[in-house]
């Protein structure tokens, strides 16, 4: 059956103290909102249609996509009031009602939901908590069959002692939901037009409610506070972990991981402790990371290794290539197979080719360098003349004495040498020895400066 699905994001949510629209403030790097979105997708709808309010204007800019229908609640009247704004772009035999502010909600669970609805019946989705204070109550009768549910604020003694509460997540008949939101009323305790009021008109109307549980109570919980956005962060990454782990990785303390994108992983991975990853990252067979690195949009080949405090982005390690402590590779640092680059070495768009090093302080950037070259500590690729970037290329087997400067563009040939503390403007033929640097003098009978006393 077709199927459109409302997103409700429309609220301002005054507890987080934030300028911020409550719905983009993130979770694992992204925003709550489009953890929901991403979510939605995965059950191929025919519509996502997005009720947004507060903050309108950023969260559609934030969002903006071609499958994404954004609607206006120019009045948050209540959550029957939203979903009654997206009628007019509704046309699926099922709806199905999400929340902006819910983003660990599994689409398994979703599924499943699904699996229940028909046109005589509605499936809602419920959860069973020890203290279920602010929830609306599930109210059953003699039979076990929903009849109605209650919001925390109408409800009595004994119907505030159920521990069965409403998540708000439903999916209904497409063809009844018109009628239902239009004889909504909003005499109740907060004055507005509770979506949940149309579980009893269904009853009333002869239709069963069905109803499915989360295999994971974190999946329905939202966010209202920095507190509960905290815990939501937690959560997701011990889960990220735990699937990490039951994929064949080491977490050397999965409470000290984070994941900020998507990643897929080899097997025997190892990955020690305060570990960030972001975007999309590849990590192949036998790879280790160091502790406290963070990694974005990064392909780590086969035992590749990075060690302490190394930060990638952008970057591409070889087989058995290996960088840090201490290393920066920015966009388009490529180390081909068992290439070395050492503590305080940073790169940016560089190559360096198969079993080339650059153990310590040093920047290569916009550099092509050939396989077994060395680089010296402190060498600098002078790419920059404050308004053109130029490259650096050297050959094979090049050695570049410490505290050397090569001015780009410039060229070194196969097996050409530079003295130490050489600056480098003019090509170096290949297996030639540069030096560029002032002839040295010694002085004799120089005397120290003294300081002058007072």
């Amino acid at each position: 059956m077709s199927l459109d699905i409302v997103i409700l994001a429309a609220g301002q949510g005054t507890r987080m103290r934030s300028a911020l629209p409550k719905v983009l403030h993130p979770v694992a790097g992204n925003s709550m909102l489009g953890h929901v979105v991403a979510t939605a997708r995965q059950l191929a709808p025919q519509g996502i249609h997005v009720v947004i309010g507060h903050g309108a204007e950023r969260v559609r800019e934030r969002l903006a996509a071609d499958d994404l229908n954004f609607v206006l609640q120019a009045e948050q009247l209540g959550t029957g009031h939203a979903v009654a704004q997206a009628l007019p772009a509704l046309s699926a035999e099922r709806v199905l009602i999400l929340y902006g502010d819910v983003p660990l909600i599994e689409a398994d669970t979703l599924q499943r939901l699904l699996a229940q609805v028909g046109p005589e019946r509605l499936a809602l989705l419920t959860v069973d908590l020890v203290d279920p204070s602010g929830y609306g109550r599930i109210i059953r009768d003699e039979a076990g069959q929903v009849v109605a549910i209650v919001e925390h604020k109408d409800a009595s003694p004994g119907q505030r002692a159920i521990c069965e509460g409403n998540t708000g997540i439903l999916a209904v008949p497409g063809a009844r939901l018109a009628d239902w939101l239009g004889r909504l009323s909003n005499d109740n305790a907060q004055g507005e037009y509770y979506l949940t009021d149309v579980i009893a008109m269904a009853v009333a109307d002869g239709l069963t409610i069905a109803t499915e549980q989360p295999q994971d109570a974190m999946e329905v919980q939202g966010a209202n506070d920095r507190l509960q956005l905290a815990q939501l962060e937690r959560h997701y990454q011990l889960r990220a972990a735990r699937r990490l782990m039951a994929q064949g990785v080491t977490l050397r303390d999965p409470a000290r991981f984070d994941l900020r994108g998507e990643v897929s992983v080899g097997r025997d991975v190892l990955i020690d402790v305060n570990v960030i990853l972001e975007g999309r990252v590849t990590i192949e067979d036998g790879v280790e990371i160091g502790p406290n690195c963070t990694i974005k949009d990064s392909t780590l080949r086969r035992g590749a290794q990075v060690k302490a405090n190394s930060h990638l982005e952008g970057a591409e390690l070889g087989e058995g290539a290996d960088c840090g402590p201490f290393a920066r590779l920015r966009p388009g640092a490529v180390l081909k197979a068992k290439a070395h680059v050492g503590n305080f070495v940073e790169l940016k768009n560089a190559v360096l080719g198969e079993g080339a090093k650059a153990g310590h302080l040093s920047y290569l950037g916009d550099a092509e360098i050939g396989a077994r070259t060395n680089i010296g500590a402190g060498t600098i690729t002078c790419n920059y003349d404050g308004a053109n970037k130029f490259r650096t290329v050297m050959g094979e087997d090049v050695f570049i004495g410490s505290n050397s400067a090569l001015v780009a563009p410039v060229t070194l040939g196969d097996g050409a040498t530079t003295g130490a503390g050489s600056v480098i403007t003019e090509d170096v033929p290949a297996g030639n020895l540069a030096l560029g640097r002032g002839r040295q003098r010694n002085i004799e009978g120089w005397k120290r400066p003294e300081k002058i006393k007072k």
